[in-house]
Parts: structure tokens; C-alpha cells; sequence
């Protein structure tokens, strides 16, 4: 088979988006696979690769439930090459994966997705979270059980207080994040399920804290959902019946995944990264779809890929108009994981792909968009895709 130049991203799949819904996860990432073909126009004897990230989670099955081998065995997919592992440097990696075997020619079409069941799991702990407790700690755990220090969140709140002291940030600055992310996901429908009003100043401000200086609404919610992508052989197009957006550059980074001692979140690498791949740069831009497991880290990808300077992405969001739908640079225009659930990573490639290809009902930003950012990762991981509809 000949190495294609291009890859594309073909095909867009998502499941219903709930809390601790009773449908199987791999049910549920069989109807995103489902909805993923038609929107390309393919069938499954065209797919020829499957990739996900970060593969069956063993023990904390709610965190990752389904496989790449669960998927290739319960659709009969004949795969030529497929993946799922955690050691890649962040969810979207999956994607790059997979467009890295288009490129080398090994598969034509492939399924990347992320299924997530953690609300659901936690309503029925003895089948989902059966490893999630132990009697024993070991690893890089060793060092933050003991103090209860487990969620990342307390991790990422070290991270933004440091930000606060260094350069100025505060709490109503930070709250633009959750504030957009809430107002773009009352516009989305599969987002009903985790926000039903619209988050204010007053109430993020007035919200318990959980890590200082992050309280409940910086913190992204467990939910229910798989969201899948295909990923096309750019000499394959003439198989599908959709509009294609070309990825047209990715980067990634990992700093200790302990997340000992890390100057700086892995997200000012990559970003930085990204722009040597390609003659695009962050002023070429329409939308950014960034990560925001803690409403900080958006900020980390908005100084990391060039949109500000250092230190300026308090400032930038201030007020929240810069960063709203109709702003310069609309983010998160799905609500992101804070207003639309926990999708881990594969929300932000699938809402940019809508938004560059003018199928983001209801929350469509203006204009006629051609260059979209997705990321996921914080802290000391990170990956990105640069998107492009041409």
C-alpha cells in the first residue's frame, strides 16, 4: 500500500452524553462508532485500523471500560493495525496514532475513541472501580495518598496558585472559563445531561472551594459517553461522502508523568512545538478547542501556543468577551469538558471538526472558519492537532 501525504478526519461519532446512564460502555461506543460511519459514508468493512486511548483500565475499569480488541471483536473489524495504550503523551496522541499510520500507508480508515463510564461506574463500584482501592500505595502514589492529595486537582491547583502570585491572576479571571464553558453548553443538546442553567459570576465565586484556588466549578464532571473520529488516507476521500478536515500538524509532550517537580505544564512545549510543523501560526486561527479538566489549564494553552504572552492569560479572558462565541478567539464553543461533561480529550477534536465544517448547530461561530487548535493533557502531558478544512 502507498504512504498517503495527508491524513483527514472523516467521520464524527458520539454517544448519548448522560450521567451513570444504564446503556453498556461498549454499547455506548458502539453507537458512536455507528453514527461516526454514517456521518463519513462508510461501512465497516472499510475500516481498517482502531485506536484509543488509554485502553482497558483493568481494576478502574470506569475510567476506560473499552478496549481497541473489545471494538475489532464485537464489530468484526478487520484491522491492519491498531493501538490503545496509556503511555502516549495525552488523549488526543490517539488520534495522531492513527495519523501517522494513514501517512506510513498501514491503514486507509481508521476509528479512534474515547469511551468514559466514570458516573456510571461509581453507581455500581463493584463491577467498574474494583481496583480503585487498595490496601497499599506504591509509585508516585506514595507520595500523595498519604496526604490525600489524589485528584488532580489538588496537583493543578499548585499550578495556577503559583500563577497567581507570579503574575497576577485572580479568581474572577479564572471563573471566565467556567462562565463560557456553561454559556456554550446550554447551547449544546448532548449537554443537557450535565449543565441545566447557566453558571454566574456571583455563584462561581460564592462555590466551595476543593483545591485552593480551584473550587467546585473548575473542576470538569464525571459522565457517560464514547465520541469516536476516523481518520482517512487523504487518497481515500473518494470513499467518503463527508467534508474532510485535513490534520494538518500535531505535536506532544511528556515531563515525568509522576508530576515531581515539573517547572512548567507540558502544554508551553507543545504549543510551542506545534508551530515549527507547519507555515500556519496562532494569528491564522478561528477557534480553539482547549482542555479543561481544571478550568487553569486552558490558560496554560492559550500562553503555551503564542495567543498571549506569559503570564497575559488572566488577562486575556478578563470579562470573558475575548474567548465567547462571537469573540476573536471562540473557545470551547461546546461548553468543553467544564459545561459538556468528562469526554477526556476526544470533545475538543470532535467539536472543532464541526466548527470547521459548519455543522455546529446552535452554536456555530461566524464567519466561514478554516483553522481550528483541539488539545488535551495538563500538567506534565500534553498533546495537540492543528486542523484545517482546505
Amino acid at each position: 500500500m502507498m504512504a498517503s501525504t495527508e491524513a483527514y478526519i472523516t467521520g464524527l461519532g458520539q454517544s448519548e452524553v448522560g450521567v451513570r446512564l444504564p446503556r453498556h460502555p461498549l454499547l455506548l461506543t458502539v453507537d458512536a462508532v455507528r453514527e461516526a460511519l454514517d456521518d463519513a459514508g462508510l461501512t465497516l468493512s472499510q475500516i481498517d485500523g482502531v485506536f484509543t486511548y488509554p485502553g482497558k483500565m483493568n481494576g478502574y475499569t470506569a475510567f476506560s471500560p473499552v478496549s481497541s480488541d473489545d471494538l475489532i471483536e464485537v464489530l468484526g473489524i478487520k484491522s491492519k493495525w491498531h493501538l490503545g495504550a496509556a503511555e502516549q503523551p495525552a488523549q488526543l496522541a490517539a488520534i495522531g496514532a492513527a495519523v501517522m499510520a494513514v501517512k506510513q500507508g498501514l491503514v486507509r480508515h481508521a476509528i479512534c475513541f474515547r469511551t468514559v463510564y466514570e458516573a456510571g461506574g461509581m453507581a455500581d463500584p463493584g463491577t467498574y472501580m474494583s481496583g480503585a482501592r487498595q490496601d497499599t500505595v506504591t509509585g508516585s502514589s506514595q507520595w500523595t495518598s498519604p496526604f490525600w492529595a489524589t485528584s488532580a486537582a489538588c496537583w493543578t491547583a499548585q499550578y495556577a496558585a503559583r500563577h497567581m502570585h507570579r503574575y497576577g491572576l485572580t479568581r474572577e479571571q479564572l471563573g471566565q472559563i467556567a462562565i463560557n464553558g456553561s454559556k456554550n453548553a446550554m447551547r449544546n443538546p448532548r449537554a443537557r445531561a450535565i449543565t441545566k442553567e447557566e453558571l454566574t459570576l456571583d455563584k462561581y465565586m460564592s462555590a466551595r472551594m476543593i483545591s485552593t484556588p480551584l473550587c467546585l466549578y473548575d473542576c470538569d464532571r464525571f459522565s457517560d459517553a464514547s465520541t469516536v473520529v476516523i481518520v482517512s488516507a487523504g487518497d481515500a476521500l473518494g470513499e467518503v461522502k463527508s467534508t474532510p478536515v485535513r490534520v494538518a500538524a500535531m505535536s506532544g509532550s511528556v515531563d515525568r508523568y509522576s508530576w515531581d517537580q515539573v517547572e512548567w505544564p507540558a502544554a508551553y512545549e507543545t504549543g510551542a512545538d506545534l508551530w515549527t510543523r507547519t507555515d500556519y501560526t496562532a494569528a491564522d486561527v478561528d477557534t480553539v478547542q482547549f482542555y479543561d479538566g481544571f478550568a487553569f489549564l486552558p490558560i496554560t494553552w492559550l500562553e503555551g501556543l503564542g495567543f498571549c504572552e506569559k503570564g497575559e492569560g488572566g488577562r486575556f479572558i478578563e470579562g470573558g468577551t475575548r474567548i465567547a462565541l462571537d469573540g476573536e478567539l471562540p473557545m470551547n464553543t461546546f461548553g468543553g469538558q467544564l459545561g459538556a461533561g468528562r469526554l477526556h480529550g476526544f470533545g475538543f477534536a470532535h467539536e472543532a471538526v464541526n466548527q470547521l465544517r459548519g455543522t455546529a448547530t446552535g452554536r456555530q461561530i461566524a464567519g466561514d472558519p478554516k483553522l481550528a487548535v483541539a488539545t488535551s493533557g495538563g500538567g506534565p502531558m500534553a498533546a495537540a492537532l492543528l486542523l484545517a478544512r482546505d
